[in-house]
């Protein structure tokens, strides 16, 4: 396929999911898709990215540096470049990573998910790796 025609057909599919997307009616669940300002929340990592991988933002995937997604259902979004300070709560250490990608996991009541870091964050605020310890409850700050 020649570059020109693939990238034709990569625009037209995102213009029709835009497209979907904005017609879709807002939610009317009794819970929000958004973490409650100043609460706790828990932040996950991404674990095994293939080399050679984008973030949603265009960038070069590097699982050693201080960013992170948030979720594609957080309303309203934060910007890509947007910076947050991630503080886990089990030991007060604290970083600032920047959003630079979208995940598909979704905050509720039951499972806060409010960040996906990568494995380097998430090792640098205490996380476990190996063995895998899930997740680490954390509160998300947005800084200037």
């Amino acid at each position: 396929m020649r570059k020109g025609t693939l990238i034709g057909r990569v625009a037209a599919a995102a213009a029709a999911l835009t497209a979907v997307l904005g017609a879709a009616p807002a939610s009317t669940a009794a819970t929000s898709d958004t973490p409650p300002a100043g609460e706790n929340c828990w932040a996950t990592h991404y674990g095994y990215i293939p080399p050679g991988a984008y973030t949603a933002s265009g960038e070069l995937f590097d699982n050693n540096a201080d960013t992170a997604a948030t979720s594609l259902s957080r309303d309203p979004q934060l910007p890509f470049g947007t910076r947050v300070k991630v503080t886990n709560v089990a030991n007060n250490a604290s970083l600032i990573v920047r959003v630079n990608d979208r995940g598909t996991f979704a905050w509720t009541p039951s499972v806060p998910k409010c960040l996906d870091l990568t494995d380097g964050a998430y090792a640098r605020l205490g996380g476990v790796l190996d063995p895998d310890s899930g997740h680490i409850v954390v509160k998300e700050e947005i800084v200037p």
